[in-house]
């Protein structure tokens, strides 16, 4: 079984590293990827831990871009989790992530719902893997009473077009392609069931973009056909996962959808001759 779309607290995701191996092994993985955003912080971790469970770890993570005002999240594999240019441009995301959750809180405070979160934000400084998200906020606007729950708290204030609504401001879908590609590493469309530019997709084979995100737990079985056969269409590769953060609001499980064993054999085969080229 093969996940290759799995969060840790690095991100936005509510499982350690250690946690979520323990997890991967019990649900049966061969393979996995953790893909937490703007950060690889949990990469070598979860790479050594996996070894001792007898997992293989290949190193992810999930980028996001702007397009058009709205995210695009792509993500990436096989990359060197070390490479300086692209360590230099996750730091610069987490740092417009940061300027970002800022203003956010600004704007709940204005809204009469201010939030205690400097520990995060002075953790987050800190600890310079750490990605900071809407969904930390969503969870102590649970924690003070100013929602009910996470969804609730999208829904009514952080979502787009909500009150305490912040545009993001980032890179383009070619910026974070060509910073992967610098790495070693190749790009996939994340969820594009979920992001509903479908007609986007092939200006994005031309911005780099290698695969599509085919298999997830938001597709139902035709978009996997539907984004499939366009993967077929554009030569794309496909990749796979459960998207998994461990919300307890969300029956959600590790490798809730995989990978097929024979799509991965052709994205390793990519790997191959991406590095060989």
């Amino acid at each position: 079984m093969i996940d290759l779309h799995l969060h840790t607290t690095a991100s936005d995701g509510r499982s350690s590293p250690g946690e979520l191996v323990d997890l991967a092994a019990r649900a049966g993985l061969t393979v996995m990827a953790v893909t937490d955003h703007d950060t690889t912080a949990a990469v070598a971790d979860v790479r050594a831990i996996a070894a001792d469970r007898g997992i293989e770890s290949i190193a992810g993570i999930e980028i996001t871009a702007v397009l058009d005002g709205r995210d695009v999240h792509m993500l990436a594999y096989f990359f060197e989790p070390r490479h300086a240019g692209l360590l230099a441009f996750l730091a610069g995301q987490r740092q417009a992530r940061l300027a970002r959750v800022e203003a956010i809180l600004e704007r709940l405070t204005e809204l009469k719902m201010p939030l205690n979160f400097r520990p995060q934000l002075d953790l987050a400084r800190r600890q310079t893997g750490l990605s900071l998200a809407r969904p930390h906020v969503a969870r102590a606007m649970v924690s003070a009473g100013f929602a009910r729950d996470v969804r609730a708290a999208f829904d009514q204030w952080l979502g787009e077009g909500r009150p305490a609504y912040v545009e993001r401001v980032g890179p383009s879908p070619a910026a974070v392609a060509a910073a992967v590609h610098a790495a070693g590493g190749l790009v996939s469309l994340a969820h594009p069931g979920r992001t509903r530019i479908d007609d986007r997709i092939p200006a994005l084979v031309g911005d780099g973009l290698d695969a599509l995100e085919v298999f997830h737990s938001d597709h139902d079985e035709a978009a996997v056909a539907r984004y499939r056969a366009m993967a077929a269409a554009h030569g794309l590769l496909t990749t796979g996962g459960s998207d998994f953060h461990a919300d307890p609001a969300s029956s959600l499980t590790v490798g809730a959808s995989v990978l097929p064993a024979d799509a991965w054999q052709r994205l390793h085969d990519a790997r191959d001759r991406h590095r060989a080229s």
